[in-house]
């Protein structure tokens, strides 16, 4: 399961609570109503919110939970001018690709983007490593980008011998 699930199960659970604590105080039966309509209209409202969140980049600024990864291959690059720069990476030994901004430097754009021509001129890989170090992005205002070649294929060696079948009847052992 996804942790959407859990984020909205924990959310309706002290929904909940919050709604028993407001209906058992004593209070008037209009305030107790009041307070489970409200709790009634909070559950979809974060749902939606939750689901919203979704499809937009995380401020690399926010991310926790993932912050001590030591590589992302960037996937794409997107440059807001003035505003914002968008990335696409997958975190070292994950395999789904997470959308993130950082604040607009441009410094970091132009190498982003220098790194990108070198990176489709040469069919390699952008490397960033240690992409949520906050020294990186608050005092230095830079990423670590490097640009790796793509993988070798594997060379193409001589045939293996033929088998050998032993044959009783020769003399050669």
């Amino acid at each position: 399961m996804s942790v959407l699930f859990y984020v909205f199960a924990g959310t309706t659970a002290v929904a909940a609570i919050l709604a028993a604590i407001a209906i058992w105080a004593p209070r008037r039966a209009r305030v107790r109503i009041g307070a489970v309509a409200i709790t009634t209209l909070f559950l979809p409202l974060v749902y939606v919110q939750i689901v919203e969140m979704l499809g937009k980049p995380k401020p690399a600024s926010f991310e926790w939970y993932e912050n001590s990864v030591e590589r992302a291959a960037l996937l794409g690059v997107s440059l807001d001018e003035g505003k914002a720069i968008y990335l696409w990476l997958r975190l070292d030994g994950s395999l789904e690709p997470r959308a993130y901004v950082v604040p607009w430097n441009l410094k970091l754009a132009e190498k982003l983007e220098d790194a990108v021509d070198e990176a489709v001129r040469r069919r390699a890989g952008i490397v960033i490593t240690k992409p949520f170090f906050k020294k990186n992005l608050e005092e230095l205002g830079d990423l670590n980008v490097e640009i790796r070649p793509p993988p070798t294929p594997p060379l193409k060696g001589t045939p293996p011998p033929p088998p050998q079948i032993f044959n009783p009847r020769e003399k050669r052992i």
